[in-house]
């Protein structure tokens, strides 16, 4: 069986920035800094297994609290 590695280049490329989606989603209700989780979650995914155990440990961090605001009027 022929590997292409021009084919393995797309399928890392479109990997990471999947991961790097589902990495922002998620730091959105996880963390102050929504773009930096998909930033990193999209970096650490060039390497498969990084992206992966990256992506465990947002889907099992906690949640922010979010403070209500008040509007006065």
């Amino acid at each position: 069986m022929d590997v292409n590695a021009t084919l393995v280049g797309q399928v890392i490329i479109v990997f990471a920035l999947i991961m790097g989606c589902i990495c922002y989603y998620l730091g959105r209700r996880k963390t102050q800094t929504p773009v930096l989780a998909g930033v990193i979650g999209a970096g650490l995914s060039i390497v498969p297994i990084l992206g992966l155990i990256y992506l465990v440990v947002l889907v099992l961090k906690k949640d922010i609290e979010i403070a209500p605001t008040v509007v006065n009027g």
